[in-house]
């Protein structure tokens, strides 16, 4: 027997809002997470007595797990219903969190932070599915606005929260913090969450296709990391085996019925150009993230703290902007509305590549400015389009194409900043002028096949 889904318009007011909720604070706690532990990376290893190599794996185990149970997270969420599944992610989540502030030595940490990583793919993957399923047509681009704005908000709150933790407390409470805001949210998600649609017959997990995509992500996670340390033969082979795992993924998922690569959704052209936006936009974001520190550290000699300042009106003017976005992509194509935003994005890039030598506050603040409204105008359109491209049941998988798509354009942004500080390692500024430059022509790329869909969605018509 299955289970009739009821549809968005007759949920109940309260019910709609109780389940957005949910779905929001799952992102922002995946959001933060993702990088609250970066602050306390050296005090985790006084306190632990390891090294700074070994203790790094607690970001980079976190970063690797979530990518690699992007896709069987979103397949779970289709097939086993997004209400248990969803529910499953924040738990583990929440255990997990708990794992983390008790664990007394790093390998029990480092389990935990796995364990925590792959609760947050659940929550990354499926937040976007379970928005378009709750929330009426009309409203859809209200609801993402408020998803855009949740993503910029635990990037720029991240750091801040855990410097302003560690200064009362112990790094424990980095993950404590979590608990109760994680068993609130799963009790209301679990007494709010309708219950959608289940197959008559669930159909058997594709452990081929999760063993494949972990060799595809996982080792292209790996591959970035060995290339950011210097060890070049050992991301020369983690990459080889990246690529080989994607063919072999590819290949085996053409022969499934319900595979975990959302293949017939890559075969729709809207779709497949916005998710190929959305990585030239990630890979944009993260190579400015990335290169910038060093700029306004080691050229023009700022402090860390200052460094952290002049990059925060980038996720502020994020979350400034996506409202306005989100109003206008009710008005107006979002093929525009994302290709204007990243043209913006590229003349902010390229204008903190051209900064003079000794910049003020006023030279600064407004060209990161830019940047943060031109990223601002292109995610909340662009996410939309991503998730409704496609047929309402096959939400789960958009969502987590969507959360995959961040995950390649940060990894290839982080390489490619990684081989030019390697090669322009002796120009006055390291490189970082030149990753810059790099970053605007990929945000450049994007503006170009984000403007394509225009006339694929007119063709489609």
């Amino acid at each position: 027997m299955t289970r009739t889904s009821p549809s968005a318009a007759d949920l109940p007011v309260w019910q709609r809002r109780t389940v957005m909720t949910c779905a929001l604070l799952g992102l922002v706690l995946a959001g933060i997470d993702a990088a609250i532990a970066n602050i306390a990376l050296p005090t985790i290893a006084t306190d632990l007595n390891t090294g700074v190599g070994p203790v790094t794996w607690i970001v980079n185990g976190y970063q690797i797990t979530a990518a690699i149970f992007l896709l069987p997270a979103a397949a779970l969420g289709e097939t086993r219903g997004l209400r248990a599944v969803y529910a499953f992610g924040l738990g583990l989540f929440t255990l997990a969190s708990l794992a983390c502030a008790l664990s007394s030595t790093l390998p029990l940490l480092l389990l935990s932070r796995v364990a925590q990583g792959a609760g947050s793919a659940f929550m990354a993957a499926l937040s976007g599915a379970i928005v378009r399923k709750i929330t009426p047509p009309p409203l859809l681009h209200r609801a993402f606005t408020a998803v855009a704005l949740c993503v910029a908000l635990s990037a720029a709150v991240g750091p801040t929260l855990a410097s302003a933790i560690l200064s009362v407390a112990s790094w424990p409470w980095l993950f404590l913090v979590n608990l109760p805001i994680g068993i609130v949210t799963v009790s209301l998600y679990l007494y709010a969450a309708p219950h959608h649609q289940k197959h008559a017959q669930t159909p058997r997990f594709d452990w081929t296709g999760a063993l494949f995509n972990a060799g595809a992500l996982g080792l292209g996670v790996l591959a970035v990391d060995a290339l950011s340390a210097g060890a070049h033969k050992l991301a020369e082979l983690e990459a080889a085996l990246c690529i080989a795992s994607t063919i072999a993924l590819i290949y085996h998922q053409r022969k499934q019925p319900h595979p975990l690569l959302p293949l017939d959704l890559l075969r729709i052209p809207l779709f497949a150009l916005s998710i190929a936006a959305s990585v030239c936009a990630y890979a944009a974001q993260i190579m400015a993230y990335v290169s910038l520190p060093f700029f306004f550290e080691n050229f023009f000699h700022y402090s860390p703290v200052m460094t952290g300042l002049l990059v925060t009106p980038w996720p502020l003017l994020v979350a400034c902007a996506a409202p306005v976005s989100g109003h206008l992509a009710s008005r107006h194509p979002a093929s525009l509305l994302s290709s204007v935003g990243l043209v913006l994005l590229a003349c902010g890039i390229g204008s903190l590549a051209m900064m003079p030598a000794n910049p003020g506050l006023a030279d600064i603040l407004p060209r990161m400015a830019i940047c943060g409204i031109g990223f601002g105008f292109y995610q909340t359109p662009n996410n939309l389009t991503v998730m409704t491209a496609g047929p309402v049941h096959r939400s789960g998988a958009a969502s987590g194409m969507m959360a995959v798509a961040r995950t390649m354009g940060w990894s290839l942004g982080s390489a490619l900043v990684a081989l030019i500080f390697d090669f322009d390692k002796a120009s006055p500024d390291g490189g970082t002028r030149t990753c810059l430059w790099v970053a605007m022509g990929i945000a450049l790329l994007g503006a170009t096949v984000s403007v394509a869909r225009r006339s694929v969605r007119k063709a489609s018509h």
